[in-house]
């Protein structure tokens, strides 16, 4: 094991930009399958959050209807119990002696013949306010449907999505770990802090054209000779990505010098021709 930890610190830098590469290259077809899924994960996420907020509204309305349904019922059994009084104070003024047992019964009859006007006028104003929630239940039920049937959808485009891509990124992730453990702890923190931050993902890439493969500067000539020697790693000073040659990463870039210098040698021959 000691063996083993030894090589790997003592890796040139031509090795572990190799490796790096190759690690870019696999975690770039991890990021391709994800890709595949797109946006079907937080649909789905959003679709279950909005459910879930529907239903909590649900359970409210529900909640609402039960309370006014219970005044309702409040409101009735005043009502009958205030009727009940209104009667046994009717026949009590069969019997009333005085101008002032009259009175008082009289007004107790007209106190309760308000109050009963008063849980009629709250009965009704409850019944209003239960056919109003009733509505929004409706409409809320019928919404929670229809995100439902949208859910249903979206996890089986995912489903078959994750079907299709799970063995291979698997095996990629795995590919990517052992890649991981051949590469120096200091340097692959570095690699992924860079390709985080990169917009497409990528923490290394090779020159082109005299020019940094992520963002496209282009890099001073003393510079990429310092890349095509291999003896350090180098960033490109605009984006932090590193670079490497295209030759080590394995990549064959044809350059138009030829033609080039085939246009010099037109132009040459056509003075030729005009003397």
């Amino acid at each position: 094991m000691a063996t083993t930890k030894k090589e790997g610190t003592e890796l040139t830098v031509e090795a572990k930009l190799k490796n790096l590469y190759k690690l870019q290259q696999t975690l770039s077809q991890i990021d391709e399958k994800r890709a595949l899924r797109g946006e079907l994960p937080l649909e789905v996420q959003d679709l279950e959050d909005e459910i879930e907020g529907l239903n909590t509204r649900k359970q409210k309305i529900q909640g609402e209807i039960e309370d006014f349904q219970a005044a309702v019922a409040q409101k009735r059994n005043e009502i009958e119990t205030a009727q009940e009084s209104v009667e046994r104070y009717k026949q009590q003024l069969d019997d009333v002696r005085n101008n002032r047992e009259y009175d008082t019964l009289s007004k107790e009859i007209e106190f309760q013949t308000l109050e009963i006007e008063l849980c009629n006028k709250k009965i009704k104003e409850a019944a209003a306010k239960i056919e109003e929630r009733q509505k929004e239940l409706e409409r809320t039920e019928a919404t929670i449907a229809d995100r439902s049937d949208d859910l249903l959808h979206k996890r089986n485009e995912l489903d078959e999505i994750m079907t299709e891509t799970r063995e291979e990124e698997e095996r990629l992730k795995e590919e990517a770990k052992e890649l991981e453990a051949t590469i120096e702890p200091r340097l692959l923190a570095g690699f992924k802090r860079i390709r985080k931050g990169a917009r497409n993902g990528l923490g290394i890439v090779y020159v082109q054209r005299d020019a940094c493969g992520g963002c496209f500067n282009k890099i001073p000539p003393q510079r990429q000779l310092d890349i095509k020697m291999h003896k350090k790693i180098i960033v490109c000073e605009y984006c932090g990505r590193i670079l490497i040659d295209p030759e080590l990463a394995g990549v064959h870039i044809e350059t138009p010098v030829e033609e080039k210098k085939t246009k010099k040698r037109t132009v040459r021959r056509k003075k030729t021709d005009d003397a």
